[in-house]
């Protein structure tokens, strides 16, 4: 995950803390952001950029599939005249 985005996280964390413990904000905000690094680095997640590149993949293979399909079809009709 983007370093801005934990920081943001950690941030809304942060905000989140009754009054009394904002005092100890650096320290606190620094564990948050030790906390949300460590969590999130254990799941299996990807980035937006590669989730999109392979969005793009996967409606060109949709397409090309969509058009082997047709054009099967139309082979197994011109057998089907022939025979």
């Amino acid at each position: 995950m983007e370093q801005l985005k934990i920081d943001e996280l950690a941030q809304r964390l942060f905000q989140s803390l009754p009054p009394g413990l904002k005092a100890a904000r650096d320290d606190i905000e620094k564990n948050f952001r030790s906390a949300l690094r460590a969590g999130l680095s254990r799941l299996d997640v990807t980035t937006r950029e590669e989730f999109d590149a392979q969005s793009k993949v996967l409606e060109r293979t949709r397409e090309m599939v969509e058009k082997l399909e047709k054009r099967v079809q139309e082979l197994e009709g011109r057998l089907e005249s022939l025979g």
